[in-house]
């Protein structure tokens, strides 16, 4: 390929569906969900795309059936439990893995919150590969919090209103980062309120495999697909 994305997002839609077509109860499909991640993450390294955002769950999700949530909660719980691992350490820190969570992550049980700084703060060092996952996250939330930090800073004298452009207010987003390309997968035509800010540019595909049926071929697909595109930037 001659051009690879440096940054993909990815919205990982379709597992409840996914779990229905299986004849299971519909939140257990997160479960294969979570782990077609771990695919994608070693695909990408071998691709050389050096960033991947996952939208995970949206503040809107917290208003899934308690069964539901709780069922989310405790895979959450055993993914992080999993990654904190000596062994899984070990690996993350010699692949240079860097694990950030986004969005208002106090809005999740002690629980989840507590393991999601654990694991920002164990792989903080590492470096060459961001993996970020959006949790408790919708982009215009995020624009929100992010005026309401810039309020904060002019409030406090230390910053000027008059200063105040792209660059700044990009830096009081969650996340600093625009993703080339954004991957949809479950047949949906929208972004559901992902990176609202960040992915003004960037190219969209819409894959009608739900998530869990992703597999490589298709990702590869996604990838040269992108590679074809010509990239003007309004130019």
């Amino acid at each position: 390929m001659e051009k690879v994305p440096r940054h993909v997002g990815i919205i990982m839609d379709g597992n409840r569906r996914f779990a229905k077509k299986l004849m299971m109860k519909p939140w257990m499909g997160h479960e294969w969900g979570a782990k077609k991640i771990h695919k994608i993450l070693d695909w990408s390294r071998e691709l050389g795309i050096k960033e991947v955002t996952f939208y995970a769950f949206s503040v809107q999700n917290f208003e899934r059936p308690k069964q539901e949530f709780e069922y989310l909660m405790e895979i959450f719980c055993k993914e992080f439990d999993g990654l904190m691992a000596s062994d899984k350490q070990k690996e993350l820190a010699e692949k240079g893995i860097r694990l950030n969570f986004i969005g208002r992550l106090n809005m999740f049980p002690e629980k989840v919150h507590s393991r999601m700084l654990k694991l920002m703060k164990m792989t903080s060092e590492n470096s060459g590969y961001n993996v970020n996952f959006a949790m408790a996250y919708g982009g215009r939330e995020e624009v929100i919090d992010a005026v309401q930090k810039i309020a904060l800073q002019i409030k406090k004298g230390e910053i000027d209103v008059d200063s105040i452009n792209e660059e700044v207010f990009a830096k009081n987003l969650y996340l600093n980062s625009d993703p080339d390309l954004v991957i949809r997968t479950g047949g949906e035509r929208r972004t559901s309120n992902f990176l609202t800010w960040q992915s003004t540019y960037s190219e969209l595909l819409f894959i009608d495999k739900t998530w869990p049926e992703l597999e490589k071929e298709d990702y590869l697909m996604a990838i040269q697909e992108y590679s074809d595109r010509d990239r003007r930037f309004g130019k």
